[in-house]
């Protein structure tokens, strides 16, 4: 266990010296600056043409105005995050392999399932804060502007996040055997190919299409990524946007929490196959 704490340590002071972190924060402040500018203008436009039908009704108007733009904003985060977790993994093993540091590090008495595990948990605390920033800054910019505060935050947040950690886990497994730039087009085909996915078995679910909605299932298995999504905007929208479908981020087809605790198990799984290829692989 210390080796693969003394490899995380490292591993979080390299993305220190490459500037990763600073970029990430200096980019995440921008879109949230960008974003409450936004949220504010469109919230003073909204608050004048609601149309005024008893104070309940234009509250429950407003919020449902207000909790539409903050899912809007959290599904940038959420892409922002995944794409951080995808470029943090993606050079983190084939890059070190290719310049030779590796072994430095595997010629002393560390096991290679100990660099892994290291890498892993050093990005994994390094995402976690980029996440929770620019969620929690998302979260924060609405409630102060507009008085707001989602439902199950903390489980959407969490779902985030946790999405964005098996995007960075399936490119630390593909940084084990490919290149980086091969890595890249790989975990961003396989984001791209969950979300087409998530479109297909949310319309199907609407057409009532059997075949459509199967066909989003069977993608959602192959990666889950896009259902960790939909279950996060399912806890923190507004229960009357779950019930009609009010919001383009409404979620039709819900993933169940079986579906969460599959993301996890997938998530593990890669994790030891990238263990399994990294001990195989010649260096």
């Amino acid at each position: 266990m210390k080796n693969i704490w003394t490899i995380a340590r490292m591993t979080f002071r390299e993305a220190i010296r490459r500037r990763i972190i600073l970029t990430g924060v200096i980019l995440g402040l921008v879109f949230l600056a960008i974003f409450s500018i936004g949220f504010h203008f469109v919230f003073i436009n909204a608050s004048q043409e609601v149309p005024t039908a008893g104070e309940a009704v234009t509250n429950l108007m407003m919020n449902e105005a207000v909790n539409m733009l903050m899912l809007a904003g959290l599904y940038a985060v959420t892409f922002l995050s995944v794409a951080m977790g995808a470029l943090l993994g993606a050079d983190t093993l084939s890059g070190e392999i290719i310049s030779g540091t590796i072994q430095t590090i595997v010629a002393k008495p560390i096991r290679r399932m100990d660099v892994v595990l290291g890498k892993w948990l050093g990005f994994a605390i390094l995402l976690a804060g980029y996440a929770f920033l620019m969620s929690g800054g998302t979260v924060l910019s609405v409630w102060l502007l507009s008085g707001y505060t989602p439902h199950n935050i903390l489980s959407g947040v969490a779902l985030i996040y946790l999405e964005s950690l098996l995007i960075m886990t399936i490119s630390i497994a593909c940084s084990s055997f490919l290149s980086g730039l091969a890595t890249g087009s790989v975990v961003f085909g396989m984001y791209g190919l969950a979300f087409i996915g998530s479109w297909v078995e949310q319309i199907g679910s609407i057409l009532q299409n059997e075949t459509a909605v199967q066909v989003g299932i069977i993608t959602s298995l192959l990666i889950p990524s896009e259902s960790l999504w939909r279950r996060a905007a399912f806890e923190m929208q507004s229960p009357i946007s779950a019930a009609i479908g009010m919001s383009p981020f409404s979620t039709v087809s819900v993933p169940s929490p079986l579906m969460v605790g599959y993301a996890v198990i997938y998530l593990i799984i890669m994790l030891m196959a990238t263990i399994s290829m990294f001990n195989q692989r010649d260096l």
